[in-house]
């Protein structure tokens, strides 16, 4: 039986291509989304049937998230993979982007929920069937903002901070029940709904400063979250795994 993965955040932008590489690859998924149903839809309507299924949730709402795991599971049988992948109302924008002495505490609190909170939520949710079959994986979708704020999105990279050591505590008091979680951490990417009023010229700027010389695609963040999802990557947790073309080494 093939992995089934529960993808939040999954009509759109990075979520999307997530979503489609997985069901490319044999995974079987869940796509979530709030308010984007028939984007969702139209996802569901692409796969093989019975591979995938869109299910409504916000996940900042824990009632929302109980409900829909249990949806998931009664569908599929069981969850084997979670990808917290929702963005909550954020925009890559540098030029309305507020400095700090502007911001109110309340454009953190949004970007912890929609970031902390939500991942806390489908984690707690999910977790009970993981130590039941003593079996799981936790991908954490972050940002190489957190190494390198080269635009201060100072909410953002913070709550995305957080995520690194809510992902490594769950790693290592779980890990005994067969438990993993990371971190995919992507550069800025060409090109999502988030990053859509990125100019070229910030684009380019970021792919001659990275080895590569190139900017980082959803496509190659969905690659590492897909091996991280199978069975190749048994052996890997507790890791913040960052794709940007070397623009960061760890």
């Amino acid at each position: 039986m093939s992995r089934t993965v529960l993808v939040t955040g999954g009509s759109r932008g990075l979520g999307k291509v997530i979503v489609q590489t997985l069901l490319q690859q044999g995974f079987q998924v869940v796509v979530n989304y709030n308010k984007s149903k028939e984007a969702a839809l139209a996802l569901v309507a692409e796969a093989v049937e019975g591979t995938a299924i869109a299910l409504q949730a916000d996940v900042t709402n824990r009632e929302e998230v109980n409900q829909l795991v249990e949806k998931a599971t009664a569908y599929f049988g069981q969850i084997d993979v979670v990808v917290n992948n929702a963005l909550v109302d954020f925009k890559f924008d540098p030029t309305q982007q507020k400095p700090f002495a502007e911001l109110d505490w309340e454009d953190y609190q949004k970007q912890l929920d929609g970031t902390l909170k939500a991942a806390f939520h489908t984690c707690q949710s999910v977790i009970p069937q993981f130590i039941e079959r003593k079996k799981g994986t936790i991908i954490n979708i972050g940002t190489n903002l957190y190494q390198n704020p080269v635009v201060p999105y100072h909410e953002y990279t913070t709550a995305k901070a957080g995520l690194i050591g809510f992902t490594r505590n769950i790693a290592a008091e779980l890990g005994t029940f067969g438990i993993k979680a990371n971190v995919v951490s992507g550069g800025l990417l060409k090109t999502t709904d988030a990053s859509a009023v990125t100019t070229p010229e910030v684009f380019d700027l970021i792919a001659q400063s990275t080895p590569l010389k190139k900017v980082t695609t959803p496509q190659d963040v969905a690659n590492m979250v897909a091996f991280l999802a199978s069975e190749n990557a048994d052996g890997i947790t507790g890791q913040n795994i960052t794709v940007d073309g070397g623009l960061t080494m760890n």
